[in-house]
């Protein structure tokens, strides 16, 4: 028996950050959309823990103990009282430190093909239990919805339903990792009081695109200043006839644009492409 489970990016339609409290963590409110490109996460049946890794990505994900998957299967098997036994192989398609949570949907895909695979019948809200102990990222991924809002410090996740929206996945394939931003947002001294947790209701794509404008990515100056490619890359798609809005999704440095429609995602992936070969692009359903 095997079992295969998607595990989607995650874009950050807005992210508004506060000031980090006593212990450092910075609360956040956050619209996210789920996409449909991603990695995969296939489960065997087995007589001890393996992971092999495929994609490419591939190389770039170390086979540790800090590697997400093999810490999700000791951790749920902890959880189940059982031996963590299974052969498990990632297909690893998404660029690594790049601010759509790669490694938190590994983790997630990793605990639900585990729960088949094992016969544990655990629920959703289960899983995110054992997920959150392996980052505030991975309960947002058992929301079952096309979207969510992230609140706390992104541990507190409630479904969420949102317009499907066309959008360009861009990264200069440059990673930028989430403590070097946040280090930066402190030191820049950003970050105020969040008004309200209450989530928003987007009724069609124009009032999402007028809210996404409003509220942006509070992480966006730190990215900027760490990677002027981000700044660029934005001044660039502002310009774009194809682009109705384009903004830095979580820590970076992936950049999601809205486009115009299927077409035009298409169009504006072949010209980002050869302005900037090498650099990873994808067209992707938002909220599908």
């Amino acid at each position: 028996m095997s079992v295969r489970i998607f595990a989607p990016a995650k874009v950050n339609l807005t992210l508004k950050v506060a000031r980090p409290r006593a212990d450092g963590m910075h609360p956040l409110q956050s619209v996210v959309a789920f996409a449909d490109v991603g990695d995969f996460v296939e489960a065997k049946a087995a007589d001890s823990l393996s992971l092999t890794v495929t994609g490419d990505f591939a190389e770039q994900i170390g086979r540790g103990d800090d590697n997400l998957v093999l810490r999700a299967a000791q951790a749920l098997a902890l959880k189940a009282g059982r031996a963590p036994n299974a052969a498990l192989a990632l297909e690893k398609n998404l660029p690594v430190a790049s601010g759509i949570g790669g490694g938190s949907a590994d983790a997630a895909a990793t605990l639900r093909a585990l729960n088949d695979l094992w016969g544990l019948k655990l629920s959703n809200a289960q899983l995110a239990e054992v997920g959150v102990t392996l980052g505030a990222d991975v309960p947002v991924f058992f929301t079952g919805a096309v979207g969510a809002y992230m609140t706390g410090i992104g541990e507190i996740c409630a479904p969420l339903d949102l317009p499907v929206l066309a959008a360009l996945l861009i990264n200069p394939l440059k990673p930028l990792p989430t403590p070097d931003v946040y280090r930066a947002f402190d030191d820049m001294k950003l970050g105020s009081p969040l008004i309200t947790d209450t989530a928003p209701h987007w009724e069609d794509e124009d009032e999402a695109i007028a809210e996404m404008r409003m509220l942006g990515n509070d992480l966006e100056p730190a990215a900027r200043a760490l990677m002027p490619e981000i700044g660029e890359l934005l001044s660039e798609l502002a310009g774009s006839d194809h682009v109705r809005h384009a903004a830095l999704t979580g820590s970076g440095a992936t950049i999601f644009a809205i486009t115009n429609d299927w077409d035009a995602a298409e169009t504006l992936a072949d010209e980002v492409i050869q302005r900037h070969p090498g650099w990873w692009v994808a067209e992707a359903m938002l909220g599908a």
